[in-house]
């Protein structure tokens, strides 16, 4: 059984960043979950990181499982793993699905702003500029000013209304 601890953690995402090797770290993830005793970060967030990673890896299928593995454990994690559930079924070409799940995840109202920028890039990443607004508005609406997930919805939120032709308002005056 391990104990995690964030500098654990951030060895192996640094020995994997430099070897560019994204399956052999979802794989020293999974396993780092699975012998999970208790640490600085949930297994939940571990299994949240393994489940990007085999994203990166090509390997959805995989990461579909190390997602629903974070929701299963319930343990906090940053993001709601269903966001990244919903952009890896679009990954898949499975659109009613992740929009249904996307669907799902706003009628509980309960938002935090990392999961309303994550569902909000998802959105504009497959052309949905339109529910990226109301996601990235929601967020800003809902977030602490002056945080980095504040900031980070703003400018999301200027560069959709950008692209949809909309006027400055109100929000886009409170970029930094």
């Amino acid at each position: 059984m391990a104990h995690v601890t964030r500098e654990h953690l951030d060895r192996l995402l640094e020995q994997a960043l430099l070897a560019d090797d994204h399956a052999s770290l979802a794989g020293k993830l999974d396993d780092l979950a699975h012998s999970y005793e208790s640490g600085e970060v949930s297994r939940a967030a571990i299994l949240v990181l393994a489940a990007e990673e085999w994203r990166q890896a090509g390997q959805a299928a995989r990461a579909l499982t190390s997602f629903q593995s974070a929701i299963d454990d319930g343990g906090e994690v940053i993001v709601d793993p269903r966001a990244g559930i919903a952009d890896t079924l679009f990954e898949l070409d499975r659109p009613d699905e992740a929009r249904e799940l996307i669907d799902v995840i706003h009628s509980e109202g309960r938002v935090n702003p990392a999961t309303a920028l994550t569902v909000a890039e998802t959105l504009v990443a497959y052309g949905d500029l339109r529910a990226a607004h109301e996601w990235a508005t929601q967020g800003v609406l809902g977030g602490q000013e002056g945080s980095g997930d504040h900031s980070a919805l703003l400018r999301a939120r200027y560069r959709i209304r950008v692209d949809l032709g909309l006027p400055e308002d109100e929000l886009d005056a409170l970029i930094t």
